[in-house]
């Protein structure tokens, strides 16, 4: 399982010209769900996320959460993020986990998330989407269940 995760003043999705989810201050998170990722990843990271502290207190020091702030998470389905590169100009994308499973990963992280009050917004999965968000700082982390030790 991979992730990218963006803190935004605001993002707003869009499938079909149609604006789908839209969010306030938060977090944008770009999700891949890889082969052979277990139902236990959607536990781990969604904790994780919601407690992550990278938005600023009174003195500035990234020192909250996306809870403590009362921000909003638009989860956003991303299998290009399983991209190899090692071979060639064009990537491979063998080890990002079949649709349905991966569909499966994703909407289990999004209630988790949901059911430690962070408000939850979707994209639409599979779709061809369209993102407009309004970066913070710019903060980017990426976080990557193959480097959690014993995540998998």
């Amino acid at each position: 399982m991979k992730a990218v995760i963006q803190r935004v003043y605001d993002a707003k999705l869009s499938a079909e010209g149609k604006t789908v989810s839209q969010i306030g201050r938060g977090l944008a998170v770009y999700f891949c769900a890889e082969k052979g990722d277990g139902e236990n990843l959607c536990e781990i990271f969604a904790d994780k996320l919601a407690k992550l502290r990278i938005f600023e207190d009174g003195s500035g020091k990234m020192n909250l959460s996306v809870t403590d702030v009362g921000g909003e998470v638009l989860l956003i389905s991303q299998f290009t993020l399983a991209a190899d590169l090692h071979k060639g100009n064009r990537p491979s994308f063998f080890n990002a986990e079949e649709p349905s499973r991966a569909r499966a990963l994703y909407t289990k992280t999004a209630d988790i998330l949901a059911d430690k009050g962070v408000p939850v917004k979707l994209g639409v999965f599979g779709a061809d989407m369209t993102i407009n968000q309004s970066n913070h700082g710019p903060v980017t982390i990426i976080w990557d269940s193959a480097l959690q030790q014993g995540a998998k």
